[in-house]
């Protein structure tokens, strides 16, 4: 999706974080209907419809916008190890993390999920500590232990889901919810390095396309679950396959490729907030007392590890590295 504004407008410099914005509002969208859907279609058949849906809808604007330009697909295909950095957070993140994501959310509330999965900007900074030799400089090390105290504290006290299993369901919502932080940080740092090679809207369709072939094994029963939704569950599973999918991953690509974290910093801490308003008012869920004083813990978290705090101390390169290879956990 080419996203072009006269600069005398004034509106170009700000299209990053209006791309930014839009994700936001849709990822936050997610995380809601996929716990109304949860009831209605397993884990991996809803992971499977949601990304048909968006593949349909990114071909038809990946051709529309090579008709307009004249210019073959071929043309703007990754090449080289570009092939490998989209296929990989394809499967990540678009199969892996949407599976995990699904299923999570069959045990634990809307807001409780989006909490959980917000603690991903600590795994890339931890990633960069481990594996691009940046070290641990205090306020991550500060930053991780408030985060994962809050995941603690949403652990034991339970996230308020009605898996049917008290605690055990508990404890298997907050495993999975990690689980699938794991897998966006990881999809995300793929996708940052691929964006060097590939355009943003080629970049999401791919990435799409790698995983839904990832999530063929569930095309059956999906199709035997479609049989008996009803219309409002069509909307919703093929919605999040257009906003929340195709739409928000091409703005969220477009905003990765041009920002840095720390400008959006402000908007991308909202989204569990949101998340938790728009599950109260359409679906009647809170978090527990617990799990709302956990979240902010692990936002609080993610706060001191990224630098927005001041600190007297110089941020070394793994704070730089965190900005750059920035994760906006979505639904």
């Amino acid at each position: 999706m080419t996203l072009s504004v006269p600069a005398s407008t004034g509106l170009a410099p700000r299209l990053p974080a209006i791309a930014a914005t839009v994700t936001v509002v849709l990822w936050a969208s997610a995380f809601v209907a996929i716990r109304a859907l949860a009831d209605v279609f397993s884990p991996g058949a809803m992971a499977f419809l949601r990304l048909f849906a968006a593949v349909i809808v990114l071909t038809v604007i990946v051709v529309a916008v090579r008709l307009r330009d004249h210019r073959p697909i071929v043309d703007r295909l990754p090449r080289g190890g570009t092939i490998g950095l989209v296929a990989g957070y394809g499967v990540a993140w678009f199969a892996g993390y949407t599976v995990l994501l699904n299923w999570a959310e069959r045990h634990l509330d809307a807001g409780t999920s989006a909490l959980l999965v917000n603690v991903a900007p600590l795994l890339v900074a931890i990633f960069a500590g481990l594996f691009l030799g940046d070290g641990f400089p205090r306020p991550l090390v500060v930053g991780m232990a408030i985060g994962f105290a809050g995941v603690a504290v949403i652990a034991v006290a339970g996230g308020g889901g009605d898996g049917g299993g008290g605690l055990d369901a508990d404890w298997l919502g907050v495993g999975l919810g990690l689980a699938a932080a794991v897998l966006y940080a990881t999809g995300v740092l793929l996708q940052k390095f691929a964006l060097t090679g590939v355009d943003a809207l080629t970049a999401t369709w791919l990435g799409a396309l790698a995983g839904l072939v990832a999530t063929l094994p569930f095309a059956p029963q999906a199709i035997a679950e479609l049989a008996d939704a009803d219309g409002g569950a069509l909307v919703a599973v093929f919605y999040l396959g257009i906003g929340p999918t195709a739409i928000a991953f091409t703005t969220w690509a477009y905003a990765l490729a041009r920002t840095r974290a720390s400008a959006m910093a402000a908007t991308t801490l909202v989204v569990p907030a949101i998340v938790v308003l728009l599950s109260w008012l359409l679906l009647g869920e809170l978090p527990t007392i617990a799990g709302v004083i956990g979240g902010v813990l692990c936002l609080g978290g993610v706060v001191v590890a990224r630098g927005l705090l001041p600190m007297p101390v110089r941020r070394p390169a793994a704070a730089r590295i965190v900005e750059r290879v920035h994760v906006r956990p979505g639904g």
